[in-house]
């Protein structure tokens, strides 16, 4: 038997007033006035889910406008709470621009995102151990709600690293994926009652409403 847990991963709307910095663990606010789009991705999620968010506060501001939006449909939207999907602590470079933070490194400017996945910020981490953070978590939720629907508003580089687990690509490949504020990506976790190890699908990436 095949127990299918569908994850639907949207990233938090934009965040306020940043000026164009680096943001990452620092608990910034997000713009959620834009109701046009959340209704619009409101008609896109299943009913009755698991909700999750993270610690940080655009998360949660996030899916409460969303909520807002689904109207009876949310039904009680009492989410999960994980700290092990928090967005990449980019430790020094935290709060610069990405002009200041290029002034500071030693390694070579990256096309991608802010540095290669396996380079590590100064009392941060790298973008390949968010992948190994992010993977950890997604596998023992999805054997704590096997069989469900998980609606999970989460941060960019999470649904990165989501990618790269489900894909099973290096870490530096899946820096390549777009993933706008707002935007839908779903995945699906495959169990076998049988022992065998679980499988991944991807059926949507970076879907804006």
């Amino acid at each position: 038997m095949t127990i299918v847990t569908r994850w639907w991963l949207i990233r938090h709307a934009p965040v306020v007033n940043y000026g164009g910095r680096v943001y990452g663990h620092i608990d910034v606010d997000a713009d959620t006035s834009d109701r046009r789009a959340f209704l619009a991705l409101a008609a896109m999620l299943p009913t009755q889910p698991i909700y999750l968010v993270t610690p940080l506060k655009r998360t949660v501001q996030t899916l409460a406008a969303l909520a807002t939006a689904l109207g009876e449909r949310s039904g009680l939207v009492s989410p999960l709470v994980e700290a092990d999907l928090m967005e990449q602590n980019f430790g020094v470079w935290q709060g610069l621009t990405h002009a200041e933070i290029q002034e500071q490194r030693a390694a070579e400017s990256h096309r991608f995102w802010l540095s290669p996945a396996r380079e590590h910020p100064e009392n941060g981490e790298s973008f390949a151990e968010v992948v190994e953070r992010v993977g950890a978590a997604i596998e023992v939720l999805s054997q704590d709600h096997a069989g469900r629907d998980i609606v999970a508003v989460l941060h960019g580089g999470v649904i990165r690293a989501a990618l790269a687990v489900a894909l099973g690509i290096d870490p530096e490949a899946a820096l390549r994926f777009s993933v706008g504020n707002l935007s839908l990506t779903r995945l699906t976790h495959f169990a076998s009652d049988d022992g065998s190890a679980p499988a991944w699908g991807v059926e949507l990436v970076n879907a804006l409403p």
